[in-house]
């Protein structure tokens, strides 16, 4: 069932209050984001934090940032087990680290991915073991250890929608792995978040035409029609806590965005500086436009809570009725455009959050 918020004694009992959260792939640009927002305590402030993944660097300026430390003697690793914020080093690729991992969580945020299209594309392999073996190992952990976790929040991608590189292949059938969760461990509620181009991202676009007008130019758009959806981190991270509250077994939720072309946000960001684009091409495994539903996902997405849209399982175990869909066709950045002054309006609240993201990250 939903995770509600609800009144307990003339308080209110928030989201995550007490809950021993664990966050695979916590280092990520996502992961950091998320576990942010999960220690301010502004949905409540859970007993316990966990950041699982496999680089031990970044877990190390991460543990020191969240310390508000430039350097740390061996002391602050040892005294980890004391704090809120933990950090494990595990891979989900490996069940048994898995397994110890998500023993005594309540909730598990699934942030861990291979992500990189073409470091999918040359190694397919890896992406397999990542994506989606590392989501079967976590319901399988859940299913045959009887592991008590009320909630799992799979987070994926726009490129699961009609795929056609490997890293969208791989993300689209760990979507099904998580769904098919739900029959294999039913007191666990399985649910995802998908959601298109997160700006500060690493390897997102803003980062790079930021760079290249560091550099004096030139900026490179692959083609001039090409449209992409816009939300920040905070953007994704409110995406996700909707769900944990509001989605129901099986469903993957998914942000109502703006879209824009990347010709006008490269203007935007050029300003007035006198620095050239270059139309480079299509680059291998890119899409023109974003879709974050087909159409046929279409005729079984509703209107979530909160202004979501939410795509219900095709399992029929799972599935219910879908009397009035919320959506005619499939849902594409190149619906809907805003101009070039209302991506310069919505920019001018959103740029500076993503510059101090990227300023977090260097």
């Amino acid at each position: 069932m939903p995770l509600e918020t609800v009144e307990k004694e003339g308080s209110e009992v928030k989201l995550f209050e007490g809950k021993r959260i664990l966050v695979t792939g916590g280092t990520g640009s996502l992961g950091q984001v998320l576990t942010r927002r999960l220690m301010s305590g502004a949905e409540g402030v859970p007993e316990s934090v966990t950041v699982f993944s496999r680089d031990e660097a970044k877990q190390h300026y991460m543990r020191l940032d969240f310390m508000h430390k430039h350097v740390a003697t061996d002391e602050v690793i040892f005294e980890n087990a004391r704090q809120r914020l933990k950090f494990m080093i595990g891979d989900v690729r490996d069940y048994a680290s898995v397994v110890r991992a998500a023993r005594g969580a309540d909730i598990v945020f699934a942030a861990a991915a291979l992500k990189q299209v073409p470091s999918c594309e040359y190694f397919p392999w890896e992406a397999v073991r990542t994506n989606i073996e590392g989501a079967e190992n976590l319901v399988r952990a859940i299913a045959e250890h009887d592991l008590p976790i009320e909630t799992v929040m799979g987070i994926t991608t726009d490129k699961a929608c009609k795929p056609v590189n490997v890293m969208g292949m791989t993300k689209a059938i760990q979507e099904r792995v998580y769904i098919n969760g739900n029959v294999r461990a039913p007191e666990t509620r399985f649910i995802c978040a998908r959601y298109g181009n997160v700006l500060a991202s690493r390897g997102s676009v803003v980062p790079l035409f930021l760079d290249q007008i560091a550099a004096g130019g030139p900026v490179t758009i692959t083609t001039p029609d090409m449209t992409r959806f816009l939300l920040t981190l905070e953007d994704a991270v409110d995406t996700i806590f909707a769900a944990v509250r509001s989605a129901a077994p099986g469903e993957t939720y998914i942000p109502k965005c703006p879209s824009a072309l990347m010709t006008d946000l490269a203007a935007y960001l050029i300003g007035d500086r006198d620095i050239q684009t270059v139309v480079t091409g299509i680059r291998p495994g890119e899409k023109i436009h974003e879709i974050l539903l087909s159409e046929e996902e279409a005729t079984r997405t509703i209107a979530g809570h909160e202004g979501y849209y939410a795509l219900r399982p095709m399992l029929p175990e799972l599935a219910g009725p879908v009397e009035s869909p919320a959506l005619v066709g499939d849902y594409s950045s190149e619906r809907e455009l805003m101009s070039p002054e209302e991506l310069a309006a919505f920019l001018e609240t959103r740029i500076p959050d993503v510059i101090g993201q990227l300023y977090l990250e260097a």
